[in-house]
């Protein structure tokens, strides 16, 4: 399984230079997973600097995917991953869901850099 934050799918929606590193997690959407935080972040993102359409259009994209709700034990767990790793509140939600899902996680956040699990590219 494979599980793509938020700042990997801007990258890879916008076309902006890291986005064929995450090309084959996205388009294998049989093994993709997608946290409804990392769905709100997206479209939030493409509402504000793209417009509503292609929002709606990623957003559509993105629930090819398997969408996992936050509930109460994936949140207790990512309130754990928070403290233990030091991670803002939606990362903590992303590794939380990654590990449940037993997925890869892949991002150019730096927050991440260094976990287990964790496919990490810079930010060209």
């Amino acid at each position: 399984m494979n599980l793509v934050d938020s700042s990997a799918w801007m990258e890879f929606l916008t076309g902006a230079p890291n986005a064929s590193r995450y090309e084959t997690p996205i388009k294998k959407t049989t093994q993709l997973v997608v946290p409804t935080i990392v769905l709100m972040e997206v479209w939030r993102y493409m509402t504000r600097w793209h417009g509503r359409q292609k929002a709606d259009l990623a957003a559509a994209y993105m629930m090819e995917g398997l969408v996992i709700p936050l509930d109460e034990t994936l949140a207790l767990s990512a309130a754990q991953m928070g403290l233990d790793h030091k991670l803002p509140l939606a990362d903590s939600v992303v590794l939380a869901t990654a590990r449940t899902c037993e997925a890869v996680l892949w991002t150019q956040d730096s927050h991440f850099s260094g976990i287990a699990g964790v496919k990490y590219f810079a930010k060209s």
